[in-house]
């Protein structure tokens, strides 16, 4: 084999269609368009979701819902999760940094913690948010809370 017999592999490239090319050529007259109307003429363009006259899908599925334009999304870390950091890395103090150094928020995320499971270890945490439970576990085991 060498670069004057190369092909490419049989059935894997089609000849396109010559559109308009005469009527001998199977594909002259009307160039495969149909006859008259809009799909014919040149420069034939519809909207997007355009269902030729009938009630497109977007306007007959009804409206639903509402967005909050003001709602504040909190990442949550769960008592846990403290935990099994606290264990693993032997920390005391738990605030934003150590978060996310773990992974467990990015740089412009805002932290909740809240109230699953138990918290055995004294912590001092810092964080946007905590849940009435997670305060309460966290003040019980002897640690202090601080909001950002």
């Amino acid at each position: 084999m060498n670069l004057s017999n190369l092909k490419p592999a049989e059935g894997s490239t089609k000849n396109r269609k010559r559109i308009g090319r005469g009527t001998g050529s199977g594909r002259g007259g009307t160039s495969t368009r149909g006859h008259k109307g809009a799909g014919s003429r040149s420069g034939k363009k519809t909207k997007i979701g355009f269902e030729g006259g009938q009630m497109p899908l977007q306007r007959r599925v009804p409206k639903v819902g509402f967005k909050n334009p003001n709602r504040v999304e909190y990442v949550g870390v769960n008592l846990d999760v403290l935990q099994e950091l606290t264990e693993k890395y032997t920390l005391s103090t738990i605030d934003f940094a150590t978060l996310q150094e773990h992974g467990l928020a990015s740089k412009n995320a805002l932290v909740k913690i809240l109230g699953r499971g138990e918290l055995k270890a004294k912590l001092d945490v810092t964080a946007h948010a905590f849940t009435a439970t997670a305060q309460k576990a966290i003040e019980a085991a002897g640690g202090t809370i601080v909001k950002l």
